[in-house]
């Protein structure tokens, strides 16, 4: 039992050391809130104990040069005046005040050598987190509102990102939330989406609607909205055609098969022979007794009906902007009606049990062209879908 308890307490001792060489080293590096929070994480528990005087030490460097170091860029950056500079004045005040809170609840923290607490001076920030953050407030207002007047769908985006950016910080500034939507409105790409015909087949209703039908693609993003009815008051930035180039449909075919199955079962048991056709027998004197096979025999007649269809298509990406052919991309797909059934003469338990199911089936009405074109619809929108989400309108 010693020998565990010795055990674990070298390990303790390993793993405590561990720590705190990383700790020192990320202080080492300037590292000084990584060093904060291991040292506060270690403290958590048994904090007065002397195996966690290094983690106290450490932390009290720590919180001194890491405060020191904020102090002075504060004090460079409100010298210099620029407004600009608002947003890391305002995280830096945050950056303070959370970092003191990090560790107040585990004070004080003794230094049993030195007889006193460790020492954290801390300050209320409070009025300056205010007065930076209202500054910031006012710098991100500004800066996005002139972005919203510019005619560039990316400023607009930018002008998006500090609105939001604004409402998280300062919830009800102003009309920000408004100005946020007017934003996001005027930087979203619309997307015109329609089909063309090119063949000299009719393409099912169904089937372009369902194509068209984007809701269901679950494409429509932040940035990006795809229309396959145009609406008023929507400027359109981008058309998406999927034109039909080619459909082509073999004729209805059926083909059939003639084959002979043989197989051998197991019927009862017979009296072993030897060569001059007497029984054998043990040495007992009785007679051998072998399995009996028997075969089975049955004639096949398989008929395959077959039909396919094969549509051939683009899409072409069209800046209405410039109105200019952006991209196209090529896009096929084939649909294949199979119906297979068979009849035969004979034992049908001579063909394979995988096999029996076919003489249960029958003839069926070929599908019209019609149903075949629609009937490639469903992979035609994955690959349709597919080379949207791989290209994207704007990068």
């Amino acid at each position: 039992m010693q020998k565990i308890t010795l055990l674990f307490s070298i390990l303790f001792l390993a793993f405590s050391s561990c720590g705190v060489k990383t700790t020192q080293s990320m202080l080492s590096d300037g590292n000084y809130d990584g060093a904060i929070d291991r040292a506060v994480e270690a403290l958590r528990t048994k904090k007065d104990s002397k195996g966690k005087q290094d983690y106290v030490y450490l932390l009290e460097e720590a919180f001194a040069k890491a405060k020191d170091r904020d102090l002075r860029n504060l004090e460079m950056l409100n010298k210099e005046n620029n407004p600009a500079n608002a947003e890391r004045i305002y995280n830096t005040y945050v950056q303070l005040n959370n970092r003191q809170e990090k560790i107040r609840p585990i004070l004080p923290l003794p230094l049993l050598k030195l007889g006193r607490n460790a020492n954290f001076p801390f300050d209320n920030y409070s009025n300056e987190i205010v007065n930076s953050k209202n500054a910031l407030s006012k710098y991100l207002y500004e800066n996005a509102s002139a972005l919203l007047k510019s005619n560039n769908k990316l400023d607009f985006r930018k002008a998006y990102d500090d609105f939001a950016y604004l409402e998280s910080i300062n919830p009800g500034y102003k009309n920000t939330k408004k100005l946020m939507d007017d934003a996001q409105f005027k930087g979203t790409d619309f997307v015109d989406v329609y089909a063309k015909n090119e063949t000299e087949m009719v393409i099912p209703k169904m089937l372009q609607e369902d194509l068209l039908d984007f809701k269901t693609y679950g494409l429509n993003d932040k940035w990006t909205v795809y229309h396959s009815t145009r609406q008023k008051n929507v400027s359109y930035d981008y058309s998406l055609i999927l034109s039909f180039r080619q459909i082509a449909i073999s004729p209805e075919q059926i083909k059939e098969k003639e084959f002979i199955k043989e197989r051998q079962v197991k019927d009862g048991v017979k009296t072993l022979l030897d060569n001059r056709g007497r029984p054998v027998k043990d040495s007992l004197g009785k007679e051998i007794k072998v399995d009996n096979y028997k075969t089975l025999r049955a004639t096949v007649y398989e008929f395959r009906q077959f039909k396919s269809c094969l549509v051939t298509a683009k899409v072409d990406y069209v800046d209405l902007k410039s109105n200019q052919l952006v991209q196209t991309f090529p896009i096929s797909s084939e649909y294949v009606f199979e119906n297979v059934y068979s009849t035969y003469k004979g034992n049908r338990n001579a063909c394979d049990d995988n096999y029996l199911g076919y003489f249960d089936k029958r003839a069926v009405a070929f599908p019209n062209n019609e149903q075949m074109v629609y009937d490639t619809g469903e992979d035609l929108k994955a690959k349709l879908k597919d080379i949207i989400v791989k290209n994207k309108f704007r990068r």
